[in-house]
């Protein structure tokens, strides 16, 4: 009698086992989804965030296809339009995406506002804790919040002043006053510039939008030696206006960025945006195969920034440009 049940009490056991088993499998195979569908949020079309842009969606695809899964990207465009960007985000969240991209400072601040669970990665951000309101930031978000920075190295973008332009002593600072990231940008390349006792005066310029470039410019020039424009999206995307102004008063001007130093600029200590794209596809992947949590991924930046100056605009103002910089156009 006992013999039997033990092997009753056996039996029951190893069913139990095996039923468990089923139902973990069987939950597991429910919890790994096959097809995702991503939206990608950017605000503005120019150089730079489209090669933001462009490096997610590259990387991410070609993750996504390694894992043997599907992804769908919608790519919508806010053309500058802060409103426009809600409802492109409230369309992905009422969606239930399972993971949202936003391209520069204004997508992020309303991706932030409008979801708490919907994966968030941010890119062409120069400053997290400036854009999100954190104080004391440490390098990680938390919660649904994640992505990568599009930080140069500020100080020595000043320091390109004395190098390419050593008479240079009145440096205006022009940029949008509804870019977060732009005034901090430009507070710290002030501060430091005028730490140095190298005789700068530098002024702040700020435009309200596209349509009071052209005045506040003019000011700038008729007041400063050289012109500094950070990472701002408004800038790049009225480079042409720009770089007509600045070169009818013939003043150079030094970019945070590639794009806005093609556009209008001598030269530039600059980032890649298809890099930093590249991360936040690669964290994109990640994320939607649970292989990392977002709320443990630091903000990554491209640690590779390159030197790069417009040949036709030094040689125009009788700049000698030194050896480590690169030409992005044709002498």
């Amino acid at each position: 009698m006992k013999k039997t049940m033990k092997l009753l009490i056996a039996c029951v056991m190893l069913c139990t086992m095996v039923v468990t088993s089923i139902f973990f499998v069987s939950c597991t195979k429910e919890e790994v989804k096959d097809e995702f569908k991503v939206g990608v949020c950017q605000l503005v079309q120019h150089a730079a965030l489209d090669a933001a842009t462009q490096g997610f969606k590259d990387a991410l695809k070609e993750e996504m296809e390694n894992a043997g899964k599907k992804v769908t990207i919608d790519l919508q465009n806010a053309n500058g339009d802060t409103p426009t960007c809600s409802t492109i985000i409230n369309k992905f969240v009422s969606g239930n995406y399972d993971l949202i991209m936003a391209n520069a400072t204004p997508a992020l601040q309303t991706a932030a506002s409008a979801t708490l669970t919907i994966p968030i990665l941010g890119t062409s951000i120069t400053e997290y804790g400036v854009a999100l309101n954190i104080a004391n930031f440490n390098g990680t978000v938390g919660g649904n919040i994640s992505g990568t920075s599009d930080l140069a190295p500020l100080t020595s973008q000043a320091d390109m002043f004395a190098e390419l332009l050593p008479e240079a002593k009145k440096i205006g600072i022009l940029y949008c006053s509804a870019e977060a990231n732009s005034v901090y940008q430009a507070n710290a390349v002030k501060s430091y510039l005028e730490s140095k006792n190298a005789g700068y005066s530098v002024t702040i310029y700020t435009f309200s939008d596209s349509n009071d470039i052209s005045a506040v410019l003019t000011r700038a020039c008729a007041e400063s030696d050289a012109i500094y424009i950070p990472t701002d999206n408004t800038a790049a995307a009225n480079t042409s206006t720009i770089d007509s102004v600045a070169s009818e008063h013939n003043v150079p001007i030094i970019a945070g960025e590639e794009g806005i130093a093609v556009g209008c600029g001598i030269a530039t200590l600059s980032i890649s945006y298809y890099n930093i794209g590249v991360k936040t596809g690669k964290m994109a992947a990640e994320i939607l195969l649970g292989t990392s949590k977002i709320s443990e991924m630091p903000i990554q930046y491209d640690e590779s920034p390159v030197y790069k100056y417009s040949a036709a605009r030094c040689s125009k103002y009788g700049i000698t440009v030194p050896s480590n910089y690169t030409a992005f156009d044709a002498e």
